[in-house]
Parts: structure tokens; C-alpha cells; sequence
């Protein structure tokens, strides 16, 4: 027997609330208190469809996988639910971003990450864009992290055979078209209703490793699931308190073919991040969550809406642990000073990411360009070899890439520009981003004199400057335009 609307509409109340997710309908009234991101948006939606809200930051499958099947009610009318989607109102926010995708330039106008980024702020909504763009603090870290690259010259050598271009190497011992990797990136439904899956199609078609994060908006198998063939995926984890969690999915990982487990550590909690955080501020609060401690705990943007699921408790000691349930190569992710790398060495992992989060934590955390230079030096100092050293945050150009291996990084990573391609122009706009910044990469090492990956070396860059954070560098005209300032509250308040 189908559920109608109107049998669905009766419980709309905290303490008998049925919502409708693609079709089918679930009573939440036990789970209702210990919804990770807070009663509200549950409440908001108490007795309607919440298929809209739910998409973006949940796999599809998660109520099957992790609440019991007795909260399934049935199944809605699918011809009373279709009538009810024709018959709402576009809202003057989606009329908006209707009308500037259809402004949108052609795919073929597209010439670097920063195209991506500006229109991704114009065709993007408030919350996705406020997630995916925002920084921790006052935004230092995360624009010192492209800043950075400004602060380290190119010394191109002359008179070399340069006829062709290997960008080839190898990564974990996987062998990839070039040194890049697409970054564990939470919540990608906020910018395309398939989310992730985008993002791992486009690393198989450009032989580039995508890492998987734990807090997808696809489920882990989906996104195995889309992989080709060939491709090689990584695992990021975000450590739960509860290990036997963590470890089922360690393992299942690693029996569906995960080449690779990177451990974030640089997020004991999910900092605040004021453009995020100010979305959540439009929307009404229910009359009992107002004055309530709870508010500010559960409301504060996507990224507070999910910091629950980390375990700030994790240490040095638990390494041990991993490297017992897995047969995995491990690369602790978030790395921003010499001591923590040599540390990682010592306790048998294969590598680190350096790291800050894409600026998302710790404001004036130093950049991951800067932090390489002195790793690679310790390491070399140390003679610890067999030891991999990547860095995201800030990488736009095909020349960052270019210095990051010059100063000794096994390969980068990127987060933003893909978000920001998937989300304005799906998968074709992550297939063009790989294109433009391998193009730039080949462009950068013909003239620089370097035809393979192995021939570019640390006397190609000049590192004077890098650690003078006062010096002015050059203009960086792209990046300015594109960045969304912040704004005080005198500017977005509705007072």
C-alpha cells in the first residue's frame, strides 16, 4: 500500500516525525536527538519530502546501513510526489543559479582553475559554495598557500633535448600520466548531484589517483564501484572514537583494491570557518533550539555539522595499531613541520602529505610549499629514503607543480579546482582542469630544460625568498579576482 502526502504531513512533530527520502518514507523520531548535524534540518522538514536537503551531504544508502529497518514506513505515491515537485515554486535563489548556468561560457573559454573558481561563485549555492570556498580564520593560511609558490623563481636550463616530454612517474607504486592526485574532498554533492563519483570518473580517464574521503556524500562503494578499471584509488580516513568502525572500514578498503591509506591528523576538530558558518545564519531556528547551547554546537556551517565523526584523542601511539590490521602502505596527511615527518619516519609509515587542510584549520599555519623545502632537507640529512613526500593547498598552475618536485615532493594534490570544474561543468570541467594543468606542466618543463620527471631538481628553483612572508610578491591578478572576500557582519546581517 503507498503513502500519501497528506497520511505523511500528520507527523510533523518532534515527538513523531516521518520524513520522505527519494520515494520512500522513515519515522526519525528515535534518531531525531542524535542526528550529527542537529535536530533542526530534520525538524525543518518533519512530514515532507527532505530529499532535496539530504542529497548533498549523505550517501544515499545511509539510512539502510546504519539505522534499523523498522524506521521504514513505506513507500510514497510516486504520482502524487511527482505533481507535488511540478506544482512548487522556483525560489528566487534557484531562479538565480538557473539563469546564471544558462550564462555560463562555453567549456572552450576555459583557460585556468581560476575560470573554474569565478564562475563556480556565480552558478554555485550559498551553502556550497560557502563550504567549499572558505578557510579557517581570518583566510591567511589559505591564500598563503598559492602565495607562496609567487615567492619561489624558475632557473631554466638551456640547449637540452627537449623534443618530448615524459610527465610519467610513479606514486605508491602505482604509475601515473603526472605527478598530481585529486585530494580526499568532503560533501561533493553540494556542487553536482553525483558528487564524487565526478571526481573519480575524471582521474581514471586522466590516469591520476583519486583519493577517497571518509565523509563522501557517495557511499565508499559507490565510489569503488566507479572506478575503471585500471584505476587506482587511496583511502583518506578521519579516525572515529569507536576504532572497530574505523577498522571495518580499513579493511573492506583494503579487500576492494585501496592502494593506500592516508591518516588525517590535522583536524582534532573542524575549525571554524566563518563563510560556512554564516549560511546557517539565513535560516530560521525552531523555538526550542533558540538560546540553547546546542545552537551553536550543531549549527555552524557543514563542516561543524559533521566534526563529530573525528576523534580528537588520536596519537603517535596508535600508529602501531594501523600498521597491524592493514597490509597498506600508510601516509599520515596533515604534516606542517619537520619534526612530525621525521617522526612519521620513525614509526614505519611510507610517506606523509604535507598538509594544512587547504588553510580550512589552523590559521597562519605555515604554507606546504615552505614546509617541503626544510622536510626534504632533514630527510637527506638523515639519509631516510623510500619515504614519500606529497603537499596540496595552492596548487594552480602547471609551474607549482613544477617547483613542488623540484624541492623533492613525490607528487601534489588538488581539492578546490576540482570541486570548483565539477561543480560548474561536471565531468567534462574536471577533465579540462587535468588537461590545463597537464599542459602547463609540459609547457613548464620544456622551457625549463627537463624532459622527464626524474631531470627536474632542486637547482631549478631559487628558495631566497620563500620564507620572507613581508617581501611583496607579484601581483597575482587571476587569484584576486576570483577570491570572495570576507565580509563583517554589519555587511550580511538582516538586522
Amino acid at each position: 500500500m503507498l503513502l500519501t502526502l497528506q497520511q505523511v504531513a500528520r507527523h510533523n512533530k518532534k515527538e513523531d516525525i516521518w520524513v520522505i527520502l527519494h520515494g520512500k518514507v522513515y519515522d526519525l523520531t528515535e534518531f531525531l536527538p542524535e542526528h550529527p548535524g542537529g535536530q533542526k534540518i530534520i525538524l525543518k522538514y518533519a512530514g515532507k519530502d527532505a530529499t532535496q536537503a539530504f542529497d548533498p551531504i549523505h550517501p544515499k544508502d545511509i539510512i539502510e546501513r546504519l539505522l534499523p529497518a523498522s524506521v521504514y514506513q513505506g513507500d510514497m505515491d510516486p504520482e502524487e510526489l511527482k505533481q507535488q515537485q511540478e506544482a512548487e515554486e522556483e525560489s528566487p535563489k534557484d531562479k538565480a543559479i538557473r539563469l546564471a548556468r544558462k550564462a555560463m561560457p562555453h567549456l572552450d573559454e576555459i583557460y585556468n582553475t581560476f575560470d573554474f573558481e569565478n564562475i563556480a561563485r556565480k552558478v554555485m549555492s550559498p551553502e556550497g559554495w560557502g563550504y567549499y570556498s572558505s578557510g579557517a580564520g581570518d583566510e591567511i593560511t589559505m591564500r598563503e598557500n598559492h602565495s607562496a609558490y609567487h615567492r619561489i623563481w624558475l632557473r631554466p636550463r638551456i640547449l637540452v633535448n627537449v623534443k618530448s616530454i615524459d610527465t610519467t612517474t610513479t606514486m605508491l607504486g602505482t604509475k601515473v600520466s603526472f605527478p598530481l592526485y585529486i585530494s580526499a574532498t568532503a560533501l561533493g554533492k553540494l556542487g553536482h548531484p553525483e558528487g564524487e563519483k565526478v571526481l573519480t570518473r575524471a582521474a581514471g580517464r586522466a590516469n591520476v589517483i583519486y583519493m577517497v574521503p571518509t565523509l563522501a556524500s557517495c557511499s565508499f562503494d559507490e565510489l569503488v564501484d566507479s572506478r575503471l578499471d585500471h584505476q587506482t584509488q587511496w583511502l583518506q580516513l578521519y579516525v572515529n572514537e569507536n576504532r572497530a568502525l574505523s577498522k571495518k572500514l580499513i579493511q573492506h578498503a583494503e579487500a576492494r583494491g585501496i592502494k593506500g591509506l592516508f591518516i588525517t591528523v590535522d583536524a582534532p576538530q573542524l575549525a571554524y570557518r566563518e563563510k560556512d558558518m554564516r549560511q546557517k545564519y539565513t535560516q530560521d531556528v525552531p523555538s526550542e533550539m533558540k538560546g540553547t547551547s546546542q545552537q551553536m554546537e550543531r549549527d555552524e556551517g557543514a563542516a561543524r555539522a559533521i566534526s563529530s565523526y573525528i576523534d580528537p584523542s588520536l596519537a603517535w601511539e596508535d600508529i602501531p595499531w594501523f600498521k597491524s590490521i592493514t597490509q597498506m602502505p600508510i601516509i599520515i596527511k596533515g604534516v606542517q613541520c619537520v619534526e612530525d615527518a621525521l617522526m612519521a619516519a620513525r614509526y614505519g609509515c611510507q610517506g606523509v602529505v604535507l598538509s594544512n587542510h587547504g588553510g580550512r584549520q589552523l590559521d597562519f599555519a605555515p604554507s606546504s610549499i615552505e614546509v617541503l623545502a626544510d622536510v626534504m632537507e632533514a630527510l637527506n640529512a638523515q639519509s631516510i629514503s623510500n619515504f614519500e613526500v606529497y603537499v596540496d593547498g595552492g596548487i594552480r598552475r602547471g609551474t607549482d607543480i613544477f617547483k613542488a618536485i623540484a624541492l623533492g615532493a613525490t607528487g601534489v594534490g588538488i581539492g578546490r579546482p576540482a570541486l570548483y570544474a565539477m561543480s560548474t561543468y561536471g565531468d567534462q570541467g574536471v577533465d579540462k582542469l587535468l588537461y590545463l594543468l597537464k599542459r602547463e606542466l609540459v609547457e613548464c618543463m620544456r622551457l625549463m630544460g627537463a624532459p622527464t620527471i626524474k631531470s627536474i631538481h632542486p637547482t631549478m628553483v631559487d628558495t631566497r625568498n620563500l620564507k620572507d612572508h613581508f617581501m611583496p610578491g607579484p601581483t597575482d591578478h587571476l587569484s584576486s579576482f576570483a577570491y570572495e572576500k570576507m565580509q563583517p557582519v554589519g555587511n550580511s546581517s538582516k538586522l
